[in-house]
Formats: C-alpha cells, sequence, structure tokens
C-alpha cells in the first residue's frame, strides 16, 4: 500500500494507505455517521466537492451496485476511513468501491485514527483539507488550503443544463433541481406523477408554462444564501401551486419568507435522525444532510408554522405557509440511505394539491 496523507487547514496530518484515484483533491472535511449506505452518500449531490470521513469503521464491505447511485457520477472529492474491504462480498456487487473511485478520479486513504479526526472536527468545526501523496510537503498543501477558497456555486455544477420530462399519468410536478438525489423522482414515479425536472435557474414564468399542480424544490449543496435568483422564484411561485420544498430547498423557502438560516459548527450528516411530527406527536427516523439550519426563533416571530422539530436538538425540521398548500422538510424523506419511513411527506404533498 501506497502511503498518503490527509492535511486539514490548522496543520493538522494523518497518514493512511492510498486507495481509488491517485490525484490530489481538496474540499471541505465533513464527518457521517451512517452505518450503511455508503454508495448512496458518495454520490448524493448534496456532498459535491467534500472529503467525507466515515464513522462506521469498515466501508467498502457490499461493493458497488448500479442501482443505488443517486446521481450519475460520484459528487465528493474524497473518502477517509478506519478499513476498506477491497474484496466485497454481495450478491448485488459489481465492483469494489476502491475501483469505483479511481474511475471517476476520487482518492481515498484508509488506515486513519478516524475516531480522532471526528473530535478534531467536533471541537473545532467543519474544515478544509486535501487528501495527497507524501512527494506533497504538508507546509505546501495548507499554504494552499489557506488561499483556497471555496466557490459559491455548487448547485450550478450539482444542477442540470436543460429541463425534461418523465411521463406519467398522475399530477403534474416540475422538480427544480438544485442537485437532486434520484430517490426523489423514484417516489414521484411510484406515484404516477407527470414530472418535469427543470435546472436550478428557472424562472416563475418558465416553470409556470409546464401547468404544474405542484412544485417540488429539492436538495442541494452549498449555501442557500447563494441562490438569490432562486430565493426570489419562490417568492412568486407561492401563490401559484403547491411546493414542497427540500433540504436545500426548506432552507430556500425559509429566506423566501424573511426568515434567518444559519450554518453549524459541523452540519448534520446521518440517516437515523429521529424527528418529531408536531401535529400527530409521531416521531420518525431520516436521513440528514445539510450545514445549515433555520433559525427557531425567527419562525416564532412570523406567521409561519412550525411542522416537525428534531427530537435531540428541536432544530426546525420543517415548515408551513398558512395556506396549508406550501411546506418544507430539513430531511431527506426518500430516504437513501437509511429508512424511507418518512417519504409519506409526498403523500402529504400530493393530498395538498388534490383539496386545493
Amino acid at each position: 500500500m501506497n502511503k498518503w496523507q490527509l492535511v486539514l487547514e490548522d496543520g493538522t496530518v494523518f497518514i493512511g494507505d492510498h486507495f481509488g484515484s491517485d490525484i490530489v483533491k481538496y474540499g471541505e472535511v465533513i464527518f457521517n455517521v451512517n452505518m450503511t449506505g455508503y454508495q448512496e452518500m458518495i454520490t448524493d449531490p448534496a456532498n459535491f466537492n467534500q472529503i467525507i470521513v466515515s464513522t462506521y469503521p469498515v466501508i467498502g464491505s457490499y461493493g458497488i451496485n448500479s442501482d443505488d447511485s443517486e446521481a450519475i457520477e460520484p459528487s465528493i472529492n474524497g473518502l477517509v476511513v478506519r478499513e476498506i474491504n477491497h474484496e466485497p462480498s454481495n450478491f448485488r456487487s459489481e465492483e469494489s468501491l476502491s475501483s469505483y473511485l479511481k474511475a471517476f478520479n476520487i482518492p481515498g486513504i484508509s488506515g486513519v485514527d478516524t475516531r480522532e479526526l471526528i473530535k478534531i472536527l467536533r471541537h473545532k468545526g467543519t474544515m478544509k483539507g486535501a487528501i495527497a501523496s507524501m512527494d506533497l510537503s504538508p507546509e505546501v498543501i495548507i499554504n494552499s488550503l489557506k488561499n483556497n477558497h471555496p466557490s459559491d456555486d455548487e448547485v450550478s455544477h450539482a444542477s442540470i443544463a436543460k429541463p425534461y420530462i418523465i411521463p406519467g399519468s398522475g399530477d403534474r410536478v416540475v422538480v427544480i433541481n438544485l442537485g437532486m438525489k434520484q430517490s426523489i423522482l423514484k417516489e414521484l414515479t411510484e406515484r404516477k406523477c407527470h414530472i418535469t425536472v427543470v435546472p436550478y435557474d428557472y424562472t416563475a414564468e418558465q416553470i409556470m408554462r409546464f401547468k404544474p399542480k405542484g412544485i417540488i424544490v429539492s436538495n442541494g449543496p452549498g449555501s442557500p444564501y447563494a441562490l438569490k435568483d432562486t430565493i426570489e422564484t419562490l417568492k412568486q411561485l407561492m401563490d401559484k401551486a403547491a411546493i414542497l420544498s427540500i433540504g436545500l430547498g426548506h432552507l430556500l423557502l425559509a429566506l423566501a419568507n424573511n426568515l434567518e438560516v444559519e450554518r453549524t459548527k459541523y452540519g448534520n450528516h446521518n440517516a437515523s435522525y429521529p424527528v418529531k411530527q408536531l401535529e400527530s406527536g409521531i416521531s420518525y427516523l431520516t436521513n440528514q444532510n445539510s450545514h445549515y439550519i433555520v433559525n427557531r426563533k425567527s419562525v416564532d416571530q412570523s406567521n409561519v408554522e412550525i411542522t416537525y422539530e428534531g427530537l435531540n436538538d428541536q432544530t426546525v425540521q420543517g415548515l408551513a405557509l398558512s395556506n396549508n398548500i406550501v411546506m418544507s422538510v430539513q430531511f431527506n424523506p426518500e430516504g437513501s440511505p437509511g429508512t424511507n419511513e418518512a417519504n409519506f411527506v409526498f403523500d402529504d404533498f400530493l393530498n395538498s394539491i388534490s383539496k386545493n
């Protein structure tokens, strides 16, 4: 095994064994606590340009298959694990995780003390980092990290260039693709929706030409504050059709209603995060993948209703406007990875269409 290094912007260096591509990559280092679902995790467009540290000790045991990806290509810039399995054992496996990452020019490093690394990230917060060969000195890498300012146009890379249609016999639904997971389309096609997927920068006028009864604003990467035009589009759409905003879309809906959104210290990347539906009092396990949350005090001072809250920290996990046809959720109701027991949110969305 070739020795490679993970270098953080604060000067911390971890040495480990190289796998995947031999290309040096820089990115935002986050940690993900999922026990399974690494394929969905690395192909989720919301993880665009991130270096992911897995808390689970062994990754790669069931390989990679053609069915579980959330996008055509993986979105991450690197993967850090305690141990990688190079010989997966699963009847659905088509190749190893290492060969998959190599095919898409993504480096990985194993043999790292991930517990110590995650302690650092929890204490200091998310940092920039790089996975690189030992040929580069840490000083050179750290200097590059300090001079490398993250781009605020992640969504433009994670979205699509042109709209496309998935025919169905049910309600007409437009999905604004901010970095959409394919599982959203699976949920809608199972409900026979006629789906039109449009780029993130489509205007309200362009969207309404498709005569949608409902609009979904997808999940995606980056800061919601960078999408000022999309926020204005949402403002124009709120009285024209039923709306369901997910993940990044949830944050945009909050900003469109003059609520405050704030960045957290190290985000929430979790496939089994408990959320309570306030109306019923029932709790569900959900998939979370976000660095931002809605400020609860700003909601309390508005006319927007909180519909879901996090059981661990009472964060705002869902919103609804008084007209009951505009709603949002912080979590990913389609799961993938993790449970999909909250996918009834899509039913609630479609029911709001039929009621109105």
